[in-house]
């Protein structure tokens, strides 16, 4: 035997051994309790100084040094209470009053839709020693302070309310709410859903005014949802939903004035079929501003009220043959002469300077590149700060830009993607900062980018990655026919051998805007994804068009016409990644939730020489049956675009399929209803194609809650390794596939 080849069946052996030591990842392991979860930082509650901020912690309210990372005071204990009044054990949030002589505790927190809420709410007075239900008339919704931080607002049973704190009287605002009629103070589903918000409620920067919206839903139809609890009959939730080119809430802007109990109605035209995306005051406490968009929402003007009178004049109007994106980065500045606000006007997302009479005075940011996030703007030192993929349509760094739109700074450094929290001095922020292959860390840093210290590094959960032996996720990128670079990522299998091939498993979301080719850890799912690695799949990504960070054009193309580009795009990713040497082009499989389902059902169907399995999760299958405002905003109404709506929902593709199809649905989706999926298999029926379904009863769009992850994470394993890795009987299958 040579010494060479002692050496190299040495080396063999020593790998053979390593490799044998690495443990196999489990569906258990990774949705079986939080062995593979992340430590997060919770957002950081900063005082007024800027220096500390606060955490709850076993009902403690306890202050932190932020430099130092030091225990400085307990501002609120739940021991502090006098045992005889009647306050729960335990509470759930907490918000200070604006000099942080009172405590808002929020208990018995109860989730309504994806952003709304209702709870019981108390208030701390610190120095009085002294607590006080805000009502005793059932659950209370969004209760904030105001700005003098004597009064509380809120919403109970769909009308507007507010508490003096100084003689504990409680006024009501509004009369008429009724459920599933009149909402006041608070958004209906479509608003809360794809505009953003719940509360719809602002306290004038004096506190003397409320401005709140008004929804009446009394023309808008109603849909129900069965629920399964154990009971002789289902329960039944009946909801407001306006369907693609139904009628809307009527929704209305009003002022309400503390000092007179006056209730004034901002005027935005006679036109009613039309949006209030966001109310928002300015800096002067008599001027609100409106934003008013119209059904299509291509044009969005803001428009500033006269609280006494409630007439409006145009401040700033923008139109797009397109649609416009609504944010929140308006930002009046506080010396009343100046705003701040984003727009893709120049087929970019950037940040601009304009003067109180609409008037651009200064592009704060210019470049071939998206603003991705605003953060706001330090006006000592005239700094603005955001967020940007600069550098990569796949990375996000922190920037600062002074209202000149000079002396930019990158406050950010290394690959991956950043975000930040700034404390309330804009001093020091949160930096949390991941990669593809590596999870969050937690550091803060100064208004230089310093870093200070770190908070939370994660190395417990990157030691995982060794004690599994976990390949690297790699990017790559191709070139369509239509010469069309796309960006992916690509996850090879354990002991990947080049001279194999191998299944192709690829997952997408795919939606107007959406990312998930980006270097950013994955949570849950890396695992899930490292784990069919070491079951011998090619785990692949592709962001197709119609996603972000690459400007207006390549995101808004798909116009009109959901679906059909961005699934030309993934069939033309399947046959690259199948026509590598190491992958099996017979083996190509899709996986995708929500949009994404959407899209791994068109892919299966109008890909059906491509793709020999998919799984669809709370897919959509027709947009017909989806939301006003989502749907009509990318496609406007099935009325005006016929075609876009045929051409491109899975519903009508039934018949094409050929592979092998898992579908799946929550029978609670208040969001994407059990009815794309209950059509869709009507649909395969008819057609006599045979499929796999799954219902998850009760549980919502994100299909989660005890067992529900691990079960549905198992159920889409199993079919994966069955249908597409294994040798299973296709019974759609025109010809007998290996």
């Amino acid at each position: 035997m040579t010494t060479r080849l002692f050496c190299s069946l040495a080396l063999l052996f020593s790998l053979t051994s390593i490799m044998a030591q690495n443990e196999t990842i489990t569906v258990e392991d990774i949705w079986d309790g939080d062995k593979l979860v992340g430590k997060s930082v919770p957002g950081f509650n900063f005082l007024n100084d800027g220096k500390h901020y606060t955490r709850l912690e076993n009902n403690t309210i306890k202050q932190y040094d932020l430099v130092s990372g030091k225990f400085t005071n307990n501002l609120f204990s739940i021991t502090e209470i006098d045992p005889s009044t009647d306050f729960p054990d335990e509470f759930d949030s907490y918000t200070f009053n604006a000099d942080e002589t009172k405590i808002l505790l929020e208990t018995a927190k109860e989730k309504i839709y994806r952003r709304s809420s209702k709870a019981n709410y108390y208030i701390w007075d610190k120095a009085q020693k002294t607590i006080t239900q805000l009502s005793k008339d059932g659950k209370q919704g969004y209760a904030t302070f105001s700005p003098d931080s004597d009064k509380v607002a809120f919403v109970a049973d769909n009308d507007l309310y507010v508490k003096d704190l100084k003689n504990g009287q409680t006024t009501r605002i509004t009369n008429d709410g009724k459920y599933n009629h009149i909402i006041n103070g608070s958004a209906d589903w479509v608003y809360e859903e794809e505009f953003s918000f719940a509360k719809a409620f602002y306290w004038s920067p004096d506190g003397k005014k409320i401005a709140f919206m008004r929804f009446d839903e009394s023309a808008v139809k109603e849909f129900t949802m069965t629920k399964f609890k154990g009971g002789l009959y289902p329960e039944y939730e009946t909801f407001k939903y306006p369907k693609v080119g139904e009628k809307n809430a009527v929704v209305s802007a009003h002022i309400y004035d503390l000092e007179s109990g006056k209730t004034t109605t901002v005027d935005t035209g006679n036109e009613t079929d039309i949006y209030i995306p966001r109310i928002k005051w300015t800096k002067d406490p008599n001027q609100l501003c409106v934003f008013r968009m119209n059904r299509h929402q291509n044009d969005l003007e803001l428009l500033l009220a006269d609280t006494k009178t409630g007439k409006t004049k145009l401040l700033l109007q923008e139109k797009n043959k397109y649609y416009v994106d609504v944010d929140d980065d308006l930002t009046f500045l506080k010396d009343g002469k100046c705003f701040i606000w984003t727009s893709e006007q120049d087929g970019f997302n950037h940040i601009y300077l304009y003067n109180m009479k609409g008037k651009l005075e200064k592009q704060l940011t210019k470049g071939k590149y998206d603003v991705s996030k605003f953060y706001g703007v330090d006006e000592d030192t005239k700094q603005v700060y955001y967020k940007s993929s600069e550098t990569s349509p796949m990375e996000e760094n922190i920037y600062t830009v002074n209202l000149k739109g000079k002396n930019k700074r990158r406050l950010t450094k290394g690959a991956g993607t950043h975000n930040a929290q700034f404390s309330s001095t804009f001093d020091y922020f949160v930096n949390s900062h991941s990669t593809i292959n590596a999870p969050s860390t937690y550091i803060v840093r100064d208004q230089e980018g310093k870093a200070i210290r770190t908070i939370e590094d994660n190395a417990a959960l990157a030691a995982m990655k060794e004690t599994y032996g976990v390949n690297p996720v790699e990017f790559f990128q191709f070139e369509t026919s239509e010469k069309v670079e796309l960006n992916g990522w690509m996850l090879k299998p354990a002991n990947f051998n080049p001279n194999r091939q191998y299944p192709v498993f690829m997952y997408l979301y795919g939606g107007p805007g959406s990312q998930q080719v980006k270097d950013q850890w994955k949570g849950q799912n890396y695992w899930w994804f490292q784990m069919l690695a070491q079951q011998g799949y090619i785990v692949a990504c592709v962001d197709n068009r119609g996603t972000g960070a690459r400007g207006e054009e390549f995101k808004k193309m798909t116009y009109q016409q959901l679906g059909k580009y961005e699934t030309i795009d993934q069939i033309e990713a399947a046959k690259y990644l199948g026509g590598l040497p190491y992958a099996d082009a017979s083996r190509v499989g899709i996986f995708g939730w929500s949009y994404g389902g959407f899209m791994s059902s068109l892919c299966l169907l109008k890909g059906n020489d491509v793709f020999k399995a998919a799984i669809a999760v709370a897919p959509v299958t027709s947009w017909r049956w989806y939301d006003t405002v989502y749907t009509e905003r990318y496609m406007r109404t099935e009325a005006e675009n016929p075609d876009g709506y045929k051409d491109n929902s899975p519903v009508y593709f039934a018949d094409q399929l050929k592979g092998h199809y898992l579908l799946i649905h929550g029978g609670g989706d208040d969001n994407v209803h059990y009815q794309q999926s209950a059509e869709m298999m009507n649909a395969l029926i008819d057609a006599n194609k045979q499929f796999d379904t799954y219902t998850y009863h009760n549980r919502a769009h994100g299909i989660r809650g005890g067992n529900t992850r691990l079960h549905l994470y198992t159920k889409m394993t199993n079919f994966l390794n069955e249908k597409l890795k294994g040798d299973a009987v296709n019974y759609n299958a025109d010809v007998k596939r290996p």
